[in-house]
C-alpha cells in the first residue's frame, strides 16, 4: 500500500476509536431499546467499504472489534465482530447485486446503511443465541430490526453528510 494510504486509514481507524469510545459513554438515545447504540463508528467503515477498499473495510472492522475487546470486554468484542463482519458481507452483496450493469442504479447510502445496521443487529443477534443458547431471544429480534432501521438511517444520513469532507481528506 502507498504510503498516502496507509496514512488516512490511520485516520480512519482513530475516528473509528474515538466514535466507539463516545458510543460506550454515551451508552443509548432515548429513542432506542437498551444496550442499542446509534453505530457511529460504523459511518467510517461504511466509508471506507464504499471509498477505499473490502479488505481495508474488513480490517478496520477487525481493528474496531479488537478496541471494543479491549475496552468492553470479550463478549462485546465477539458481539462486535459478529455484527460487523457480517454487515459488511450484506453491504457488499448488495452493491454487486444493485450496482452492477443492467442492475436498475446504484443504492442510497441510507438503504445500503439500513441493510448494514438490521445484518449487524442479526450478526451480534445471532451470536448472542449461540452464548446463552437459548430461543428465547427471537422475540427481541423484531426490536432490533426497528432500531437497525432506525440507526441505519441516521447513519446514511450522516455518511451522505460527511461524505465530501472524508474524500477532501482522503484526497489531501
Amino acid at each position: 500500500m502507498k504510503i498516502r494510504q496507509i496514512t488516512f486509514l490511520g485516520i480512519v481507524l482513530a475516528i473509528v476509536f474515538v466514535l466507539s469510545a463516545m458510543e460506550s459513554l454515551l451508552l443509548t438515545l432515548p429513542f432506542l431499546p437498551p444496550h442499542a447504540r446509534p453505530g457511529l463508528s460504523n459511518i467510517a467503515v461504511m466509508y471506507c467499504l464504499l471509498c477505499v477498499g473490502y479488505r481495508q473495510a474488513v480490517g478496520l472492522n477487525a481493528a474496531k472489534s479488537l478496541f471494543v475487546l479491549l475496552t468492553r470486554g470479550p463478549t462485546a468484542g465477539l458481539l462486535s465482530l459478529c455484527g460487523g463482519m457480517l454487515s459488511i458481507a450484506v453491504i457488499v452483496l448488495l452493491l454487486k447485486l444493485f450496482d452492477g450493469k443492467g442492475a436498475g442504479g446504484k443504492m442510497s447510502y441510507a438503504s445500503l446503511s439500513v441493510a448494514g445496521a438490521i445484518s449487524h443487529n442479526i450478526g451480534q443477534f445471532a451470536a448472542v443465541m449461540v452464548i446463552l443458547s437459548t430461543p428465547a431471544m427471537v422475540y427481541f429480534l423484531p426490536t432490533l430490526i426497528i432500531s437497525g432501521i432506525v440507526t441505519g438511517l441516521l447513519t446514511g444520513t450522516l455518511l451522505k453528510t460527511l461524505m465530501p469532507a472524508l474524500t477532501r481528506i482522503r484526497r489531501e
